[in-house]
């Protein structure tokens, strides 16, 4: 059975955006259809001028938070929402197939927050970051990569 056949649903992640497509034909020549685009909320994570602050056990005692930590948390709660979306729309039967485009640690973000009978639809995983890619191309890496054997 081909990984890419009608029907699969394709998510491409990252961090901040994620693309919810169907394939609308066959494995050998497959038409990813976009169902919907996900983004994350809010304004762009810019630096500031100075590190966040927290207040520590101490009396009156502050400590700074790296830019770092808040774009992580960002991206992590962000991946929960794609993960949400993804077991919603699983559980009612939405897809049988599935199969997860990200970068590595994207991918294991979205494994443990995806339902287990959502994770069970999962058919492959393909490690890469392609959100910005163009949909022709999307196709061809996917028919590509998940025609040959693992």
């Amino acid at each position: 059975m081909a990984a890419l056949e009608q029907g699969t649903w394709v998510i491409i992640a990252d961090g901040e955006k994620a693309l919810v497509m169907e394939n609308i034909t066959d494995a050998q020549d497959p038409n990813l259809v976009i169902v919907s685009v996900e983004e994350q909320d809010g304004a762009p994570l810019k630096p500031s001028d100075r590190a966040g602050r927290r207040y520590d056990a101490g009396p009156n005692q502050k400590s700074a938070v790296s830019e770092g930590t808040w774009k992580t948390h960002a991206k992590t709660l962000f991946v929960q929402d794609v993960a949400n979306l993804l077991n919603k729309k699983g559980l009612k039967g939405r897809f049988d197939r599935l199969v997860l485009v990200a970068s590595p640690h994207v991918l294991g973000l979205l494994r443990r927050r995806l339902h287990s009978k959502v994770l069970k639809k999962v058919v492959a995983e393909v490690d890469k970051t392609l959100t910005n890619h163009p949909l022709h191309k999307v196709e061809r890496l996917l028919t590509d990569r998940l025609a040959k054997p693992a």
